[in-house]
């Protein structure tokens, strides 16, 4: 369950307008769709029932039961999008004490970097895949998510080595498209340190033993799973590498189109 204060979700009702039962410019119907559409929940699903079962009860309801993450990514699609679902008598920005509220509940997940996790590469089926793995973290079940994870980054690592040109034949292991990536980034003059350079390739071995964990220790196969924190730690290692090299790759170069993907 979130950990939403008091002041808190008053601030956050009086901004919806969820005082006369309804939650800004919603009816049933679209406010069905947006959850549904956006983060493929049910909203009308007896677990959110709760008092009358109006929109606001459920809104509430959904507060009481679910991640701080997860409430955080609603309410802040329901913020930056605010002039598509704000309703008559609503202030024409929304509140900056609200926008506060969801940066410290994204800021509070159990992986922050989760959102890292997210295709350098137009597909529908890799959207899918990195949807599944972040609704892992939602639910605050990394342990579940370990191989989906795992399959995440081979293939966020292939589109990569593809970009520049580094051959990725079917066989080679999640290990050596990292190393071989890494190598290319010295060469190209990206890298401008050497504690940076000795970092990523740390991740090589740490990226080869994930290729262990996913074949042993996760539901890939019929496997004793690992625990939750240990889970957590690899999640979060992977993540923050993904964001690093985000933040690389997107000094100069674009998404690049589904037709150039790897096959």
């Amino acid at each position: 369950m979130s950990d939403l204060t008091a002041i808190e979700k008053r601030k956050l009702e009086r901004a919806l307008g969820m005082e006369s039962g309804y939650v800004l410019g919603f009816s049933n119907r679209t406010f069905a769709e947006f959850f549904l559409d956006s983060f493929r929940i049910d909203i009308y699903d007896t677990k959110y029932d709760y008092g009358s079962g109006s929109k606001a009860n459920r809104m509430r309801a959904f507060w009481d039961r679910e991640s701080n993450y997860l409430v955080g990514q609603v309410l802040d699609l329901l913020f930056t999008e605010w002039d598509e679902f704000k309703g008559y008598g609503a202030p024409d920005e929304a509140p900056k004490e609200c926008l506060r509220i969801v940066r410290r509940l994204k800021e509070s997940a159990p992986v922050p970097d989760i959102e890292a996790v997210t295709p350098n590469v137009e597909d529908q089926s890799f959207e899918t895949l990195a949807r599944s793995v972040r609704e892992s973290i939602d639910k605050n079940e990394p342990e579940t998510g370990l191989d989906r994870l795992h399959t995440f980054v081979v293939k966020y690592f292939r589109v990569l080595c593809e970009s520049k040109g580094i051959a990725i034949p079917r066989e080679k292991p999640l290990h050596s498209l990292v190393g071989e990536y890494v190598k290319t980034l010295r060469r190209e003059g990206v890298i401008e340190s050497d504690m940076t350079e000795r970092i990523l390739k740390s991740s090589i071995s740490v990226m080869e033993a994930f290729n262990r964990v996913r074949n042993e220790q996760s539901f890939a196969h019929d496997n004793e799973v690992l625990t939750y924190n240990e889970s957590l730690l690899i999640f979060s290692h992977v993540t923050s590498s993904i964001k690093f090299i985000e933040a690389i790759e997107n000094r100069d170069t674009k998404i690049p189109a589904a037709a150039d993907a790897a096959p």
